[in-house]
Parts: C-alpha cells; sequence; structure tokens
C-alpha cells in the first residue's frame, strides 16, 4: 500500500537528511583511509625500482628506473597524484606487469565478488533458519545442538576448513577440484570451482551470525509487544515470523554488512589456499613484488567498498527503525 502523501514526504525528508549526513561522513572517512593507506605503503622498507632491478643493478640505472616510475617526485606530490587518479577512476600502472592497475583489479574482481556473494548466501541461508530453530526451542535439544554447532564454527579457522573440504571432497571424493577457476564462460563450472571456498568462508560466518540472530531473537521475545501477540492467539512460531524477525533485524544488518565487507576483502587465505587469482591473491603478490601502486589502489579500492556496504546497511536501518531518521 502506498504511503499517505502526508506521511511520505516526512518521511523521504527525514531519509534524505539521513543521507547526506551519512555521505558526508563517508567522504570524510575515504579522505582519511587514502592518506593512512598511502603512509602506511610508503614508509614500508624497500625500493621498488631496486627490487626489480636486483641488488646489482648500478645506481644511474635504479635512477633512471624510478623517474620512470614516478618515484623521484615528493611524496606529497605522489600522494596527491594517486589521489586525482582514483578520483577520475585512473589506478595507476602496475610497476611489475606495466599494465593498468583498474585492468588488473576489474579482471579479478569477477573471481572475489562472486565469491563474496556466493558465500555470504550460503552463510544467510545456513544462519537465518538454525537461529530461527534456536530461539524458538530455547533451552532444548535443539538449541544446545545449535549452539555446539556454532561455537565450533567461530572456534576453527576457515583455512582449516578449506583444507579439510579440499582433503574430503577433491582428493577422497573427487567431486570438486583442488584449485583453480576455469572463467566465466562455463558457468556451472565456476560456480563449481567457487563451491568449496565459499563453504570453507560461509561456515565461520554463518557460526557468528546464527549467534546473533539467536540472541537478538531472544530479546525481542520478551519483549510486550509478543506477549500481546500471544495472548490474541498467534503461536510462538506465527509471533516469531510475524513480529519477531523484523525487529530482530537491526543487529543482524550489522554482521551482514561486516560480513560482505570481510568475504570481499579478507579472502587472501582462502585464494591461497585454493589458487584463486582474485584481489586478495593479487594483494598478496603486489607486496612481495613491492608493487605500490597496485597496493595501494586495491586496498583503497577495498576500503570503499567496505564503506560503501556500511552506508547501505545504514541507509536500512533508517528504513527498518524509524526512530533513526527522526534522530538525523
Amino acid at each position: 500500500m502506498p504511503l499517505d502523501p502526508g506521511v511520505a514526504r516526512p518521511y523521504r525528508a527525514a531519509m534524505l537528511a539521513y543521507a547526506v549526513k551519512r555521505l558526508i561522513s563517508l567522504a570524510i572517512s575515504l579522505l582519511v583511509a587514502s592518506a593512512v593507506i598511502f603512509a602506511v605503503v610508503e614508509i614500508a622498507p624497500g625500493d621498488p625500482a631496486r627490487f626489480m632491478l636486483g641488488i646489482n643493478a648500478q645506481p644511474d640505472t635504479v635512477a633512471a628506473l624510478r623517474a620512470e616510475l614516478g618515484l623521484d617526485v615528493p611524496k606529497w606530490q605522489r600522494y596527491l597524484n594517486w589521489l586525482g587518479g582514483m578520483i577520475t577512476g585512473d589506478f595507476g600502472t602496475s610497476y611489475t606487469y606495466r599494465t593498468p592497475v583498474a585492468q588488473m583489479v576489474a579482471d579479478r574482481l569477477w573471481v572475489s565478488l562472486p565469491l563474496a556473494l556466493y558465500a555470504l548466501t550460503l552463510s544467510t541461508a545456513i544462519a537465518f533458519p538454525a537461529a530461527l530453530i534456536a530461539a524458538a526451542r530455547r533451552g532444548r535439544g535443539p538449541d544446545v545442538a545449535v549452539m555446539g554447532a556454532t561455537q565450533l564454527g567461530v572456534a576453527v579457522p576457515n583455512f582449516w576448513f578449506a583444507m579439510l573440504l579440499v582433503l574430503l571432497f577433491a582428493i577422497n571424493l573427487g567431486w570438486f577440484s583442488a584449485g583453480g577457476f576455469p572463467g566465466w564462460s562455463d558457468p556451472l563450472a565456476a560456480l563449481k570451482a567457487l563451491t568449496l571456498p565459499a563453504i570453507a568462508l560461509a561456515l565461520p560466518q554463518a557460526a557468528i551470525l546464527a549467534r546473533v540472530m539467536r540472541s537478538s531473537l531472544i530479546d525481542v521475545l520478551g519483549e510486550d509487544f509478543i506477549r500481546t501477540a500471544r495472548a490474541k492467539g498467534l503461536s510462538m512460531r506465527q509471533a516469531l515470523w510475524r513480529h519477531g524477525v523484523r525487529n530482530a533485524l537491526i543487529p543482524v544488518l550489522t554482521i551482514l554488512g561486516l560480513q560482505f565487507a570481510f568475504l570481499l576483502a579478507g579472502a587472501i587465505i582462502i585464494e591461497q589456499v585454493f589458487y584463486l587469482p582474485g584481489l586478495g591473491r593479487l594483494i598478496f603478490q603486489a607486496i612481495t613484488q613491492r608493487d605500490l601502486v597496485v597496493v595501494e589502489s586495491v586496498v583503497m579500492l577495498l576500503v570503499f567498498a567496505v564503506i560503501m556496504v556500511n552506508f547501505a546497511v545504514d541507509l536500512a536501518y533508517a528504513a527498518v527503525d524509524p526512530r533513526l531518521r527522526r534522530r538525523a
């Protein structure tokens, strides 16, 4: 049902004010993050030009390569040039591969982004039913079983899950390949190659999400409106679905946003285990090769993705909880 015009106008105005406030905060956060990333990468020991030419390179050869790479200008000027390029979409050129960083990121993003979305989908599909069962059966057998499984999921590192999955499903059963990525020319083969990495990433995140949602649902089930719904004749399951889930979503949205950011930016070890050509593996290779412009640009892009996800979560907060709009 569409909103009444008298209600819709204040609603849109409040949402707009909230969005503008968050956008200003986002811009400031990005500027500070760019300065921190540039400073941290630049103070790391080692000269990229000397690393590329070797320790026996002549000083004049090193100086010529530094000039070619733009490393002979003051750091503040390099920062401004890099920041201006990032704003216009020019991420610079890789020192090692002499390839535009934007092209390298685009190629790797087609692995990391589907992997993150795949893992997040699996995590949500596992966590939501588990949390609902545990909350509805609090203190009983299903609750104990779910909490025990989530405790195990939180305690065990995802790379250990990954090695177990490779050992079982790739080596022993032969259902999946142990690593590599065939590309998206065959979507089914690509999804199959991403399945084990996605499961390895999803299981620990599903455990965290299930625990948070269970706690939130239990808090909501103790509220007066749930007791009123039960007094009107609704069963526990009906009250949970109709009134409990929506009111328990605020902390869950936070975890979902953080998990997507982590899955996109923090899958370096999993990509190494499965030899996936994603952003995490690109950062790892760039660090070992002292390819500073790749490290700076990719990390800044991941920070931008994290901040944008948090911005989307904040807007979802405002849509779910009207109190946030009134504060804005």
